[in-house]
């Protein structure tokens, strides 16, 4: 069995009396990319936050690269490799493409923030920005304000700031979101290339991704992971297809 990257260990958080995640156990192996799907509501943005460091559970833990990182804040788990992608775009707009890749770089250098005019001049943090833009295909609009490019050029460049990480996994929340059919291809060709440097953890709700990419899928209802398998059990479990996939499957 592959090295297990990233783990949750019965994590559970609770807002009043409503239960966001019940005992929620679920690991990331190198090489692959294992898919969490459920409905709205289901909790798979507070499992994402848990994961990464934006809210701490109330009980069980969070282990990345064999290491307790349940305590650890965002920017720590980011500097040890684990990069994210989200929903909604936390992209610098009025900056350029380049500016942005280099505020990845940046952060993942781990010294202090300074002036972004004196980074350009910094050779190594450019070489890695200039990498990521290549790797995704931006390398060409560089230059362009973040604002000025299509709503998939935004994914792309979301991706192309998390791979200035030099990330050990990625998390990626519904990175299809507002995309077309051409948008989606493309970024799902670029996941699936990219599960060879770093595995990826892919928080989804376009089903045509999740069975063109995913080696493990878990499904997240009420938050509770009702079945965890490959795709063939997924698509036949009775209850996952009570619950949530219906036709899809």
């Amino acid at each position: 069995m592959a090295e297990v990257v990233l783990s949750t260990r019965g994590i559970t958080k609770r807002f009043g009396a409503v239960t966001a995640s019940e005992d929620i156990s679920l690991d990331l192996r190198a090489g692959e990319i294992h898919a969490v799907i459920g409905p709205n509501g289901a909790g798979k943005s507070t499992l994402i936050a848990q994961i990464c460091g934006g809210l701490a559970p109330d009980a069980g833990r969070v282990e990345f690269l064999g290491r307790d990182v349940t305590a650890r804040p965002v920017r720590a788990r980011a500097r040890m490799g684990l990069a994210r992608t989200f929903q909604i775009s936390a992209l610098a707009m009025e900056d350029t493409v380049l500016q942005n890749a280099l505020l990845g770089a940046l952060g993942a250098s781990g010294r202090p923030w300074r002036f972004l005019r004196g980074v350009l001049t910094e050779r190594s943090l450019r070489d890695r920005a200039e990498a990521a833009l290549a790797r995704v295909g931006l390398d060409d609009v560089a230059a362009v304000r973040t604002a000025e490019l299509s709503h998939g050029q935004r994914r792309l460049l979301e991706v192309a700031v998390a791979l200035t990480l030099a990330p050990r996994a990625f998390v990626m929340d519904e990175p299809m979101a507002g995309l077309g059919s051409e948008g989606s291809e493309r970024l799902t060709t670029l996941l699936g290339s990219l599960r060879r440097e770093a595995p990826i953890l892919l928080v989804e709700h376009d089903m045509d991704a999740v069975f063109a990419l995913a080696d493990r899928v878990s499904v997240l209802v009420y938050g509770r992971v009702i079945a965890t398998g490959t795709l063939d059990e997924i698509r036949a479990d009775p209850a996952v297809r009570e619950a949530y996939l219906g036709d899809a499957a």
